[in-house]
């Protein structure tokens, strides 16, 4: 498994060394796991899900740069075993933000001299097959990869002024601060897109246009305001559930980011859909202010739409229209280069 250490607000430094350790942090990156969940009185019946995940770890390790000293250092292959320990024995398992969460606080909970935990979970889409061709229910333990599309949730547990006092001291007052979203959602639509009235000048080649193809691959983030998080009182820390987590039983917060990720999924896709679209400037701020509009718990929400192209070919040479946009039925896809058009919508 790979290893990942970056640099960027500790101040550490060595008599004599013309260099100051500005930022440390270091952990396990790209730990796959896949769980089969067997239904509890119908263990015939499995649920799966397959996670990529990154944890990573802050905190009172400056010593393990500055002066080789390893007793600081939680080794990266025991933060992988935790995952895998956690995959196993969590309750949360089927829920990646609330995995997430479980994890990010036994990291920080069980070593007093780390600080923050940073844990991304990357979850890949698995359907069930049908029972068979005419049934309308599905197959007890057969699934198929549902697409490129993926979901993501990035975690950091913060100690805060716990950091370092020692075992429990300070440990009680954890803060977690969730974003959440999808990448790789490739959507289309064949009309209900127009481009006008942007700058031309001596560089201006771009036709403008009244209808086109729309095509982007989505990548959404929302973030929450940071939540208070209780942590655990059992002597490994291993115990988390609802009550560790303020706000936990209420609708749309960090808690329930799973019936909110469908949410933002759906606003994404129906905005895209029925919006006559001026721009992808313009969808992209209809979509995100629908998210916010539908649920408070929402601090701000990012998108990213890189233009997936589709081009008329001109088939004058032949005689046949195939440009005007009413028209235009054959198309070469071009994927680069693209437009990116992104932005962040945050709550007034």
């Amino acid at each position: 498994m790979a290893s990942t250490t970056t640099t960027t607000t500790t101040t550490t430094t060595t008599t004599g060394e013309p260099g100051v350790l500005a930022h440390a942090r270091y952990g396990k990156d790209k730990v796959r796991v896949f769980r089969v969940v067997r239904e509890p009185g119908t263990p015939s019946v499995h649920r799966v899900v397959e996670y990529n995940v990154t944890a990573l770890l802050e905190g009172a390790i400056d010593t393990s740069y500055t002066q080789a000293d390893n007793s600081v250092v939680v080794a990266t292959d025991s933060i992988k075993n935790i995952t895998y320990y956690l995959a196993k024995t969590s309750p949360h398992i089927l829920d990646p933000t609330r995995f997430a969460l479980h994890l990010g606080t036994h990291l920080v909970a069980r070593y007093a001299h780390i600080s923050k935990a940073f844990v991304t979970v990357e979850q890949l889409r698995w359907a069930r097959i049908p029972a068979d061709s005419s049934a309308t229910g599905e197959h007890t333990h057969a699934f198929w990869r549902d697409g490129d599309e993926k979901k993501v949730v990035r975690v950091e547990v913060d100690a805060g002024a716990g950091a370092g006092a020692g075992a429990g001291a300070g440990r009680d007052k954890l803060v977690a601060r969730v974003e959440a979203g999808l990448r790789d959602l490739l959507v289309l639509k064949t009309t209900g897109s127009a481009f006008e009235g942007f700058v031309r000048d001596e560089y201006t080649t771009l036709g403008e246009v009244d209808d086109r193809i729309f095509s982007t691959s989505v990548d959404l983030t929302y973030r929450f305001a940071p939540v208070a998080i209780k942590a655990p009182t059992d002597a490994k820390k291993l115990e988390f559930g609802a009550a560790n987590v303020a706000g936990a039983d209420e609708t749309g917060t960090v808690w329930d980011n799973e019936r909110v990720g469908a949410l933002a999924r759906t606003i994404t896709l129906d905005v895209f859909a029925h919006d006559e679209s001026a721009s992808v400037q313009a969808t992209l701020y209809k979509m995100a202010q629908r998210l916010l509009a539908e649920d408070k718990h929402v601090a701000s929400v990012s998108y990213a739409l890189p233009n997936k192209h589709y081009i008329p070919v001109d088939m004058r040479y032949i005689g046949v229209d195939n440009l005007t946009p009413a028209a235009a039925e054959v198309f070469v896809p071009v994927d680069a280069p693209s437009g990116l058009i992104s932005a962040t919508i945050s709550r007034a």
